[in-house]
């Protein structure tokens, strides 16, 4: 990966805004910027220098993992920071308000002697995470891959009767011994009416007649994946198809017609319009995608209330679904990756309606 490159893209932001450093304090981006895998650090970039702060438990996987100078905390994270402050003679520190407590900042300023300011910021690193290198997309195209080949495996195990808490310990399983890292959220498997619930986590309920959205993400060296794919337990109705192929074109509509440089709401309305032509707008009750990475849920967003736009580079989940209380719901999930002229779908398992 790329650290040096990302470290001198933060060292331009510090300059921008006329800080001499930035602490970094959440985990995804310390990761980000220095290849740091543990759970705790925070990094402090300067202008000539970036100091890796952990404490005993992590200063010899951070002298192996990280690029940067490694600080060891003695007595605690807060007092630490203040010291590297102090002794490289800066000023201006910015912090990343969304990943700092109250409680947090009040020790660093405690613990930091005038007339040092620390400067409140918000998306420095999550900006340039936006953009994926071309490392992260091979890391995330092997995520999703992984994910799909093993649920093309395990979803014949969807039969009547068996719970959907016992078919997502079962598909975990399978995804762990494949070589998966952990999950990057709760496997949503919901049945029946419950597949009205966009994020049914699966519950004792017992496999019957009718839709199964199944929902699952894992993360792999780090990068996640994240696909959803409904099915259908004996043979559908007319309506159940009507809202699956629905689904499906508002979903193919937007794979086929985004690319770089386009709003997020602009996005969003070409899955959203698909549905609401068709009369279910009022039942489609999220957001089109979000960008996905390091986390899960990264920006950037895609939803009708969304602002900004989605660069090239960026990788999205384009995901439409409709949910119709005491009946029941559909959603498709892909990982996409968006580029100047349209998007590389990376998720490989088919959609057609897969009957049960």
């Amino acid at each position: 990966m790329r650290f040096d490159e990302r470290q001198k893209k933060i060292r331009q932001y510090i300059n921008d805004h006329n800080l001499d450093g930035l602490l970094v304090t959440h985990l995804p981006n310390i990761r980000y910027l220095t290849g740091f895998t543990g759970s705790a650090a925070m990094v402090l970039v300067t202008e000539s220098e970036t100091f890796f702060i952990t404490d005993a438990r992590y200063v010899t996987q951070a002298e192996r993992e990280v690029r940067g100078r490694v600080v060891k905390v003695e007595n605690t994270y807060p007092e630490t920071v203040g010291e590297t402050v102090t002794q490289a003679r800066l000023r201006r520190v910015g912090f990343e308000s969304p990943h700092m407590t109250h409680k947090q900042l009040r020790a660093l300023f405690d613990r930091t002697p005038e007339p040092v300011l620390f400067v409140p910021t918000e998306g420095a690193v999550e900006s340039l995470r936006m953009v994926k290198d071309p490392e992260e997309i091979q890391a995330i195209r092997r995520a999703v891959e992984m994910t799909s080949e093993v649920f093309e495996e395990f979803v014949q195990e969807i039969k009547p009767g068996v719970r959907e808490r016992d078919l997502a310990v079962e598909l975990e399983y399978r995804l762990r011994r494949r070589g998966a890292d952990k999950l990057s959220f709760d496997i949503i498997i919901a049945s029946g009416e419950r597949s009205a619930l966009p994020h049914g986590i699966a519950s004792d309920k017992r496999i019957d007649r009718g839709f199964v959205v199944c929902d699952v993400g894992i993360v792999l060296d780090g990068y996640c994946s994240d696909m959803s794919r409904t099915v259908h337990v004996g043979n559908p109705d007319s309506r159940a198809r009507e809202i699956y192929d629905i689904v499906l074109s508002a979903q193919l509509n937007c794979e086929q017609h985004l690319c770089g440089g386009m709003k997020s709401q602009a996005i969003d309305a070409l899955t959203r319009e698909v549905i609401a032509e068709r009369g279910y707008g009022e039942y489609y009750a999220h957001g089109t995608g979000h960008g996905i990475g390091l986390e899960v849920h990264e920006a950037p967003r895609v939803s009708k209330t969304a602002d900004g736009q989605v660069p090239a580079g960026a990788v999205i989940t384009v995901e439409p679904g409709i949910y119709l209380p005491g009946w029941g719901g559909v959603r498709i999930e892909d990982v996409v990756v968006v580029t100047e002229t349209g998007g590389e779908v990376l998720t490989p398992t088919p959609k057609d309606l897969m009957i049960l």
